[in-house]
């Protein structure tokens, strides 16, 4: 599983998810970089900053 923590991204928030690949892991957060931290545009660089920071669940322990 791919995780990917919102906090090392956004300090303070709590949200995570997982999937089982990248491309699902960066749709949940864009969806939730729009809906709970109210982001209308969101860049590529941004996708990018998503994307470095997913890792293995099992080295995130």
């Amino acid at each position: 599983m791919r995780l990917f923590e919102c906090g090392t991204l956004v300090p303070g928030c709590a949200w995570h998810t997982r999937a089982d690949n990248d491309a699902e892991v960066v749709r949940r957060a864009v969806e939730h970089l729009k809906t709970a931290h109210g982001e209308t545009t969101i860049r590529e660089n941004m996708v990018d900053n998503i994307k470095a920071r997913i890792r293995d669940e099992a080295s995130a322990a």
